[in-house]
């Protein structure tokens, strides 16, 4: 919210100092102040649509992107992902992410939304950290899509976490929920294995290709879309001045400039595998630009907001080699995810850590993250140990390692991939109506 400081000035624009001017000088400025947290939360709320949109842009990306017969199955884990988050996130995670006290790791308070709102949270704010947990718990379904169903536990961590003050910059999210996305489905897809048929006897790499490029162009779109609430809102508010002695700018511009550079990391990751790919396969594939637009995105997360325009093209530029040597890596190593999930928000989010240390500029990091002086920057423009994280300063940054509220705990039965399923797939084998009909098995 903006300091609104106006009651003086009102008084004295009123006349003299007398019982009534004062009054009115008190209930206009209360109401400025009213206005003023109305914008922030309805901000907020917005936002939260967005980030939950994204859940649409998941199933339709994850439905495109695996075999007709196991779509009904991945549609279903999508569903049963923000349904079990949405209980369990009221029931108690909430309270671990945000409940203060805690003790450095875990919160104590806030269960059941108990003295929720309060004065430092609202019910949006509940919205808003629910629609980023369940985020993170969709990255980890991407990894095992062909696998088995899956259900979605609480978001894990708390603003006053035994990372906060280690130097690093997260505003959104590339490590907190990215990279811990991306690792969690690392580890599903190691327990799961790769899928029947997707190395031959020799171990040679067998593409099992999505049945829809159609969805899986579709969900890119619809998650592009959601970005712009995932990056900008995470600002939380909006109604902020800066201090300097232009009065048109303030939080407002910097919400801006964070969807500026959201958009152009995306875009130049997709240019670069387009043509990356092109050279490598010699053809033009769709998904892999897909995956490439989606993999900058993952990468600018984390300094959207501190970072200029011009270092989001290098952010997406190298994210999308980041992401091609992954894939090439997976491949070698026999590491089957179907929607290089792994790869993708795991690779590209830890670029994206990375990057925010090189090119955060001292001028947007003292604008986001106020108050304290001597704060780490960017290794570009300066500074060096405390911009990698190697501060050990405990007061060197309220820096939202950060947002630690997008962890997620994610709770996976575990069931190999038989035969008859490689045959009729998962939606037979779980009892779901399946999308297609016909199988030919040939043994």
């Amino acid at each position: 919210m903006a300091t609104l400081s106006c009651s003086d000035q009102l008084t004295q624009f009123f006349g003299p100092n007398t019982t009534n001017s004062t009054a009115a000088a008190n209930y206009i400025c209360n109401q400025f102040t009213d206005t003023g947290y109305a914008i922030d939360t309805t901000y907020l709320l917005f936002s939260a649509y967005l980030v939950f949109s994204m859940q649409l842009g998941f199933a339709m990306l994850c439905a495109g992107s695996v075999r007709a017969k196991n779509t009904m199955n991945i549609m279903l884990t999508n569903v049963l992902d923000a349904a079990t988050g949405g209980i369990f996130y009221y029931l108690f995670g909430f309270a671990f992410a945000f409940g203060a006290p805690s003790n450095g790791f875990i919160g104590r308070h806030f269960f059941g939304l108990k003295s929720v709102p309060s004065r430092s949270f609202d019910y949006s704010n509940f919205l808003y950290q629910w629609a980023f947990a369940i985020a993170a718990a969709g990255i980890t379904s991407g990894s095992i899509a062909e696998a088995n169903p899956s259900m979605a536990g609480p978001a894990l961590a708390t603003p006053g976490n035994l990372l906060f003050g280690s130097g690093v910059i997260d505003f959104a999210g590339s490590g907190v929920v990215h990279m811990v996305g991306g690792i969690a489905g690392l580890w599903g897809a190691l327990i799961e294995g790769p899928r029947i048929g997707r190395f031959d006897h020799s171990g040679r790499s067998v593409a099992l290709r999505g049945h829809s490029a159609t969805l899986v162009v579709l969900g890119t779109f619809l998650l592009w879309f959601g970005w712009y609430g995932f990056n900008p809102g995470s600002f939380n508010k909006i109604f902020v001045t800066y201090a300097g002695d232009r009065t048109y700018y303030g939080q407002w511009s910097a919400v801006g400039r964070t969807a500026v550079t959201t958009t152009l990391a995306g875009c130049t990751a997709a240019l670069t595998t387009l043509f990356a790919k092109r050279f490598l396969s010699g053809h033009w594939n769709v998904t892999d630009v897909c995956n490439g637009l989606l993999g900058g995105f993952a990468a600018i997360t984390a300094g959207c907001s501190v970072v200029e325009p011009w270092a989001a093209i290098i952010c997406g530029f190298v994210a999308a080699l980041v992401l091609i040597g992954c894939n090439k890596l997976a491949e070698k190593v026999k590491y089957d995810d179907p929607l290089e999930a792994a790869q993708l928000h795991g690779g590209c989010g830890a670029w994206g850590i990375i990057f925010t240390a090189l090119f955060a500029t001292k001028k947007y990091v003292n604008e986001v993250y106020p108050g304290k002086p001597g704060r780490p920057y960017g290794l570009v423009h300066g500074r060096w140990r405390e911009a990698t994280g190697g501060s050990h300063h405990p007061d060197s940054g309220d820096y939202r390692v950060g947002q630690c509220d997008n962890g997620s705990i994610v709770l996976r039965s575990s069931q190999a991939e038989t035969s008859s399923d490689l045959c009729g797939g998962r939606d037979v084998g779980y009892g779901s109506d399946p999308t297609w009909r016909v199988c030919l098995c040939i043994s």
